[in-house]
């Protein structure tokens, strides 16, 4: 028995939802979201509830109920509420400026490195060493700073590189004499 496939979805106010076939879509102040609903389940909308209910006790139908009811809630939650990274670049010299809808970061390379911000997504810049990206969509949201992150990761000697503002570098000690 899922133990997440068995929680129910409340939908907050000011959120509309619909299903269809195989497709759930939300739209809410954040935008719109749609997410794919396996034939394998059952999804039942009454009173500003979401219930996901397995078709049968097949193990795919086990499989795929937890999941389909974390992608629905990940897109009702996204268009109510949104999702924000938090994110920091730690080292001397290194930082980052946001230029229009382009992310331009200074990295200890010979050139600065600049992303594009994917449409959906907005980056608000603390100071030059910190910033936050958010949006409505979170399979897009983490893509993305993962991406960002994967441009300088963090090195475990002295730290330095892009991370996550929560995130924990396991450090090492350096060479010896």
């Amino acid at each position: 028995m899922s133990r997440v496939g068995q929680a129910i979805i409340n939908i907050p106010n000011g959120v509309e939802v619909k299903h269809h076939d195989q497709s759930f879509w939300a739209k809410g102040s954040k935008g719109e979201l749609t997410a794919p609903v396996s034939d394998a389940v059952n999804l039942s909308i009454e009173d500003n509830k979401i219930s996901v209910i397995p078709k049968d006790k097949s193990s795919r139908g086990k499989a795929i109920w937890g999941t389909t009811r974390a992608l629905i809630n990940s897109a009702v939650q996204g268009v109510s509420e949104g999702f924000v990274k938090e994110m920091e670049i730690v080292g001397v010299g290194y930082r980052g400026t946001l230029q229009g809808n382009k992310l331009s970061l200074s990295l200890g390379l010979s050139h600065p490195v600049e992303i594009e911000v994917p449409e959906g997504l907005s980056i608000k810049m603390d100071g030059n060493t910190k910033f936050s990206i958010s949006g409505a969509d979170k399979q897009k949201l983490g893509e993305f700073a993962a991406m960002v992150r994967s441009k300088r990761p963090p090195e475990p000697f002295k730290g330095k590189g892009i991370r996550y503002a929560n995130e924990f570098i396991l450090r090492k000690e350096g060479k010896k004499k």
